[in-house]
């Protein structure tokens, strides 16, 4: 198994920054986590493209 990747994201409520730990297993993710700071849920979105390189983005859950 791969080790973990890390990937730095913005809250789209409080924009606190904060600190994912992203599974390299799959290319495509999506899913909700609670922002660690004001608790808000976010969608969070992971690719990794053909080098593997990682881009991670969050939105609003409700937006």
């Amino acid at each position: 198994m791969p080790a973990l990747e890390s990937a730095t994201i913005q809250c789209p409520y409080c924009w606190e920054t904060q600190e994912l730990s992203i599974d390299p297993s799959a290319e495509d993710q999506e899913y909700v986590e609670d922002c660690q700071v004001c608790c808000q849920p976010m969608l969070v979105h992971v690719v990794f493209d053909d080098d593997r390189n990682l881009t991670v983005t969050a939105v609003a859950e409700n937006g």
